[in-house]
């Protein structure tokens, strides 16, 4: 199977011109984007997912709906309808437009795993709210996910507090702000 190419920014998220494959991309820690995706239902819960216990990185965790990089020319919301088709497999199909998304806002983020995977990549995080799915017949790609569940803020409150879902402060702190209104 052929490697997902990348897009390769610089240091301030500007697009070079240059693409990598992404193994390349991580073991050179060089800039790229991402996307992170809350999906919220009527019920106001968050779905999350549970990493596959064979991820590179923050295996078994919990994590937001989705996140994953975005393709070498791709835009951001092409890469988020892609991302939740592809891991938690919610076609959005007709149902779901692009006003449906919620861009909330970007950051930027480094971190080092080991010594040749690092992570310098500019997030774009959008929430999609929607009706009508169900965390207990939704499918997902076992290489990604190994179980999705819906929660409210008072589940992932605790689960950050025990350290049970990944570390994304710059994500949950808008989240919250968010759900708080509503």
């Amino acid at each position: 199977m052929k490697e997902e190419l990348i897009d390769i920014l610089d240091e301030n998220g500007v697009v070079t011109g240059e693409m990598l494959p992404r193994s390349e991309v991580h073991k050179k820690g060089l800039w790229h984007r991402a996307i992170v995706v809350a999906i919220v239902n009527e019920n106001n819960q968050i779905l999350l997912q549970q990493r596959s216990a064979n991820k590179e990185k923050n295996a078994g965790m919990w994590d937001i709906s989705v996140a994953g990089h975005i393709s070498a020319g791709q835009d951001s919301l092409s890469a988020a309808a892609r991302e939740i088709n592809e891991e938690v497999c919610v076609m959005l199909g007709y149902r779901t437009e692009i006003k449906d998304f919620r861009y909330m806002y970007s950051f930027r983020k480094e971190q080092v795993f080991k010594e040749d995977f690092i992570e310098r990549q500019y997030y774009d995080f959008f929430i999609l709210r929607t009706t009508g799915i169900d965390d207990k017949t939704l499918y997902f790609q076992e290489e990604e996910v190994q179980a999705v569940k819906f929660v409210d803020l008072n589940d992932i409150q605790r689960m950050i507090a025990q350290k049970e879902i990944v570390d994304r402060p710059e994500v949950y702190q808008v989240l919250f702000k968010y759900l708080f209104r509503f």
